[in-house]
């Protein structure tokens, strides 16, 4: 290492060679702040690094001095520091610290769960979450089923959500709640890891498609078994991620179970996958501490795929996955989307007795107090209804207001229960919504056994919308594998309320397509636009 990337002026990094000034404090705190909000909460400082990138080093005496004046101007902010490695350059030394803003909400960071049934997806969450160890016959999986079928099958089959926490020291506030419970990991927590469980056999894809596109992931966990290797499903949904341009990292299950070479084999396996040309990642195996914080501060930029060795039965390779999950960057700039008008899909609708209707979701725009008068819809009919928000919880504790990147419960008032339907939309009063027939899509086709053409029907999924749609024009046809054209679909049985640049992904039997949103119809045939 003799040099980095000039320092830039945005973004969550900071070069400084020395900061032994003890008067310059205040002003180090506004700049810290500055790098912290570029990084939603959390930013990088090197230090004994010039503005140019050069690495220069700093006695080790200077650097003590540095870090208590880096230290002090944290608490102005407030905001933890941690040193998370020292590198020698000569007889001199660079130190890479980590920073994160401790007032406020804590950031969270989803990250859905992919790969082929029996991997050990709901095990490695079960036991990053209620610290303990799996016993080999699904003791940590049973903990997080949803359903009593899953604990005898051993199979997820639903979508469920887990909270992993960290305190301001790195340490996971799971372990330290003698019975972990949402709301407490939530309260505890300086920063969280929410875990989205999904299914990995066939027969649930299309349950798994929706918990991809629903939760707008930073990050997207890729479970290998290394018994077995990416077989199965796990090719599908990785391709589903890839096309998504969602980063992802690889975790490599029951290596207590793997001989040598089945190891090596799998390693082997996963990493030409990364480097398939439709993927273009960089396999890098993590191994210590040093690679985990070079792994965290480059995933943003999705061209590296991390790949962790771990044991879910006796504990090998946990303590890096959990201080990699720890420091994480969020990916999502949430922040720009809180002044906005509210904008919510119904992910899952419960009727509550004594409360009547709910509906979760997670808020991609604006906020919701409680209180507030909001649309729900399209109904059947393509109207939408108002309705009002009687209450609200955000990971099962109230609160009197919901922002952008929450997920989040509103008790509605005026709907009935029967007329609520997953996908629909929450929308503030001043949008004016309209329900939408048919869409123009910029679609690209990533697999399909033999030709698409007009009147061609698939499953299309936007967020948590998930209906049958109808190809009634087409810019070019047929469509094959690999192919890109822009076609009208149809939405065959109800409207739903989409705006233009939303993501689509399209699936029925093996085909897979995905595209963006150009323009909308308020028309079944077509005929009345919305640019």
């Amino acid at each position: 290492m003799g040099r980095l990337e000039r320092e830039s002026e945005t973004g969550p990094v900071e070069y400084k060679l020395r900061v032994d000034d003890p008067h310059k404090i205040e002003k180090i705190a506004s700049q810290m702040k500055y790098r912290l909000n570029e990084g939603g909460g959390e930013a990088w400082y090197e230090l004994g690094v010039t503005d140019d990138g050069e690495l220069v080093g700093i006695p080790s005496e200077v650097a003590m001095k540095s870090i208590e004046n880096l230290r002090k101007a944290a608490s102005l902010i407030p905001a933890s520091l941690k040193v998370i490695r020292k590198i020698k350059v000569k007889d001199r030394f660079v130190y890479e610290i980590y920073v994160r803003r401790t007032a406020g909400d804590p950031p969270i960071i989803t990250i859905p769960t992919i790969g082929n049934v029996d991997s050990g997806k709901s095990t490695l969450i079960g036991v990053l979450s209620y610290n303990i160890l799996d016993d080999g016959r699904g003791s940590a999986m049973a903990l997080i089923a949803r359903h009593p079928h899953e604990i005898v099958s051993g199979r997820t089959s639903a979508i469920s959500t887990t909270l992993v926490g960290f305190d301001k020291d790195g340490k996971i506030v799971n372990k330290l709640i003698p019975t972990p419970s949402e709301d407490e990991v939530y309260i505890r927590s300086s920063k969280i890891v929410c875990f989205v469980d999904l299914a990995g056999h066939e027969k649930y894809f299309k349950t798994s498609l929706r918990g991809v596109c629903a939760y707008k992931p930073d990050y997207a966990m890729f479970v290998v078994a290394a018994n077995a290797g990416p077989i199965g499903m796990a090719k599908e949904q990785f391709g589903v991620a890839v096309s998504l341009r969602i980063p992802i990292f690889c975790v490599i299950t029951k290596i207590d179970l793997a001989s040598e070479p089945r190891l090596s084999r799998t390693i082997e396996e996963v990493s030409k996958i990364a480097k398939l040309p439709s993927v273009n990642k960089i396999p890098y195996i993590v191994r210590g501490m040093d690679d985990v914080a070079v792994s965290a501060k480059h995933m943003t930029s999705g061209r590296i795929m991390p790949i962790f060795l771990v044991s879910n039965r006796t504990g090998a390779g946990l303590d890096l996955l959990s201080t990699f999950l720890n420091l994480l960057p969020p990916r999502n700039e949430w922040s720009d989307k809180v002044d906005k008008p509210f904008k919510m899909y119904v992910e899952e609708k419960f009727n509550i007795t004594g409360i009547g209707p709910v509906v979760h979701g997670l808020v991609l725009q604006g906020s919701v107090k409680v209180g507030d008068d909001v649309y729900i819809g399209p109904l059947g009919d393509g109207s939408f209804k108002m309705v009002k928000v009687k209450s609200i919880e955000v990971h099962r504790v109230k609160v009197d207001r919901a922002i952008a990147g929450k997920h989040a419960c509103l008790a509605l008032k005026n709907i009935e229960y029967r007329k609520i339907e997953k996908g629909m939309s929450l929308l503030d009063a001043e949008i004016k919504p309209e329900a939408i027939y048919a869409v123009d899509v910029n679609l690209f086709v990533l697999n399909h056994p033999t030709m698409i053409r007009r009147g061609y029907e698939a499953v299309a999924h936007i967020m948590s919308a998930r209906q049958t749609v109808k190809f009634i024009r087409m810019s070019k046809e047929p469509l094959r594998t690999g192919d890109t054209a822009t076609v009208r679909l149809k939405f065959l049985y109800r409207p739903i309320y989409v705006t233009k640049g939303d993501k689509i992904v399209l699936r029925e039997g093996r085909t897979r397509a995905i595209g963006i949103v150009e323009r909308v119809y308020s028309t079944w045939d077509g005929s009345s636009s919305k640019s």
